[in-house]
């Protein structure tokens, strides 16, 4: 854990301005996490210091702190004081990849593929796939990284025949959509739902997570233009470190 952080590395505060003292200190703070000054795990000076450090009250330091704490910037720990958290990945609700919106996030992806085979479909499968049962497919699990912490755990499942003879080089390197795209197969629309669980046992391991932490799960099957089914997925994000983002229109 890092050392408490210290009031003096903030701009001085306009008591002139008619914008309250608790909003200065928070977008004071704001600006100095999002610019790294403030890292991530990083502690704060606890409301009494800041508060003789900054000329003011405790009331007016602890409402500052907890406007952080509702834009996801900070959370308040027993034992170790308020602590920066490592930036949520906001993702738009689109048919795109997971590894594609982090390249575009800058937050520097990277992949672990847990298993690779060829199946037959069973009903389940060949339901959702559109397929005869026993058709070949290809399972794909894997473990995504952002900026080295593990954020997800994929599992999709396609049609053999548009991946064959891929490796698992293949799907460290490149998004399932990217992969798809280069061989020929469009993703066009998506039906998709989006929930929230408690992390199983084995989840919790491999995403280095606390039993008790919360994932957002996404079942989403793809089409291509004609309509048909091209790859169903699995998939379990931290809550802690994802978000999905939508844009709502009124009917």
């Amino acid at each position: 854990m890092a050392m408490p952080t210290s009031a003096s590395r903030w701009p001085p505060l306009d008591r002139t301005s008619p914008i309250p003292l608790y909003f200065q200190i928070a977008e004071n703070l704001k600006e100095a996490i999002d610019a790294g000054t403030i890292a991530p795990g990083e502690r704060l000076d606890n409301e009494l210091e800041l508060a003789a450090q900054l000329g003011v009250s405790r009331p007016t330091v602890r409402q500052a702190i907890q406007r952080l704490v509702q834009q996801g910037l900070v959370v308040r720990r027993r034992g170790l004081g308020t602590v920066v958290v490592t930036p949520r990945i906001l993702r738009p609700v689109a048919l795109t990849s997971l590894y594609d919106d982090l390249v575009a996030a800058k937050r520097a992806p990277t992949t672990a593929v847990l298993s690779l085979q060829e199946i037959t479909a069973d009903d389940e499968l060949a339901q959702v796939l559109s397929l005869g049962a026993g058709t070949p497919v290809l399972s794909v699990e894997r473990l995504r990284f952002a900026d080295e912490a593990p954020l997800a755990l994929m599992h999709n499942y396609l049609p053999a025949k548009f991946l064959h003879g891929r490796a698992e080089a293949d799907f460290e390197q490149a998004g399932l959509y990217e992969l798809l795209r280069s061989s020929g197969v469009q993703p066009h629309a998506a039906d998709q739902v989006i929930a929230a669980r408690r992390a199983t046992a084995q989840e919790a391991r491999l995403l280095r997570a606390p039993r008790t932490a919360t994932v957002l799960t996404m079942t989403r099957t793809a089409f291509d233009p004609a309509g048909l089914p091209i790859e169903h997925g699995r998939h379990a994000y931290l809550a802690d470190r994802y978000s999905f983002k939508m844009s709502l229109i009124a009917r």
